[in-house]
């Protein structure tokens, strides 16, 4: 649930309410609203089985342990293909880019229909590498299109858009599970991938001119990597989505299969993906919070509540689930919040001429928070229950509020 944005004009920056210039056949920038259309309408593509694909690889795959194992695996293959991308973006136009995303969210359905391990893992890989690709590929166009004044009212706008989709979609897609078989969520997805697809292809989104197809300068992700690394403050905004993606992975996979460990249902886990989501409009509240006080005072706070909740609901574990569940929305509040202002200091450390390749880098702490944490978790959960893995979760958390009040500085 990131996206990043800068500016290029100088004389003129596009009020978060200027949608003119995203009407189609005009070539023109696009306003704050036009993305947040997109980004809702991808959010429901990735909602509709975000709680079906843990409870469905749980009861395949027989152990959270093994689940966790499937999903690090399938990580390593979309990490490999995030550092990729630079590479393809130089020549592809980043329509095309955005439209193979969405033809591999297609395939992820298609192959988690199967209802196999095999489909499983592979739909996974497809799910996350197209989420991967349009998170990419529309964060390079709102650089463009977005000023960098607007950042921190940019950005909870477009997270609060998706509310609606992300609320409704677990609901709406576990019941469907639950009620019509592996098949009909998947359905579901497919329909909302195409409408997507139609939609974007209608706005017709102008490629800004340095960044289209035909550049084939050499190409190297490692030095990317490498000049992503020397960087401090690109290292600490790596961090900080780092500590945030690792909770909602967590949550997401893990928050269900914990609840029905505690004798839950499959519908109540798909509730607490929900549940956890209906507050996202408090990512508003973050981004008034940081333009008022600092956003440093933001995320380390969001950081800490994250840490209580998080520590808290796991100790508690699935000994009394509804505790658990209140504990862990606690700590998606906090996360909430992190959503609202966690990409700023990225978006005000990364250098104009350096952003395609910095934010290819920069967007692989998604799959890295699932491949680290998951080697973890799947030694720790040959030992330990399925909270253990909130209790990892919360140390970290606790550990990033302290990084962040130390060295984020008092002026962002």
């Amino acid at each position: 649930m990131i996206a990043v944005y800068h500016g290029r004009q100088r004389n003129h920056a596009p009020m978060p309410s200027d949608i003119s210039a995203g009407m189609p056949g005009l070539g023109r920038k696009a306003g704050a609203l036009t993305f947040s259309l997109l980004f809702t309408l991808e959010s429901l593509v990735r909602s509709l089985n975000a709680s079906v694909i843990s409870i469905q690889a749980y009861e395949l795959l027989g152990s959270s342990r093994n689940v966790s194992i499937v999903t690090t695996l399938a990580s390593i293959g979309v990490l490999v293909t995030t550092l990729l991308l630079p590479f393809a973006l130089r020549r592809t136009r980043r329509r095309w880019a955005y439209t193979f995303g969405i033809a591999f969210s297609i395939a992820a359905a298609l192959f988690l229909a199967s209802d196999t391990v095999a489909g499983q893992a592979a739909g996974y890989y497809f799910r996350q590498a197209g989420a991967s690709i349009m998170n990419v590929t529309l964060s390079l166009y709102i650089l463009d299109h977005i000023h960098k004044t607007h950042y921190a009212r940019v950005e909870p706008q477009r997270l609060a858009f998706s509310t609606v989709s992300w609320t409704l979609g677990p609901s709406i897609g576990i019941w469907l599970y639950s009620n019509h078989g592996p098949m009909a969520p998947q359905v579901a997805v497919a329909a909302a991938a195409l409408t997507l697809m139609a939609v974007f292809w209608y706005l017709r989104l102008a490629d800004h001119s340095v960044l289209t197809s035909g550049t084939l300068q050499p190409f190297n992700p490692l030095k990317n990597v490498r000049r992503f690394v020397v960087q401090p403050r690109l290292r600490l905004a790596w961090a900080i989505a780092f500590g945030r993606s690792m909770f909602w992975s967590a949550l997401f996979i893990y928050g269900p299969i914990l609840l029905l460990e505690g004798g839950l249902s499959r519908q109540q886990g798909g509730y607490l993906i929900s549940a956890s989501q209906i507050i996202l409009p408090v990512t508003l509240l973050a981004g008034w919070l940081g333009r008022k006080f600092s956003v440093r005072l933001v995320v380390s706070t969001s950081f800490a509540m994250i840490a209580l909740g998080a520590l808290a609901g796991g100790s508690l574990g699935a000994a009394n689930p509804h505790v658990t569940i209140v504990l862990l929305l606690f700590a998606a509040l906090g996360a909430s919040g992190l959503d609202g202002v966690g990409a700023i200091p990225y978006m005000r450390a990364v250098k104009l001429r350096e952003r395609r390749e910095m934010t290819s880098v920069y967007r692989t702490f998604i799959e890295i928070s699932e491949i680290l944490p998951g080697f973890v978790f799947a030694l720790l959960l040959s030992l330990f229950p399925t909270s253990v893995v909130f209790v990892v979760v919360g140390v970290e958390s606790l550990v990033m509020a302290l990084l962040t009040w130390r060295y984020l500085p008092r002026s962002l």
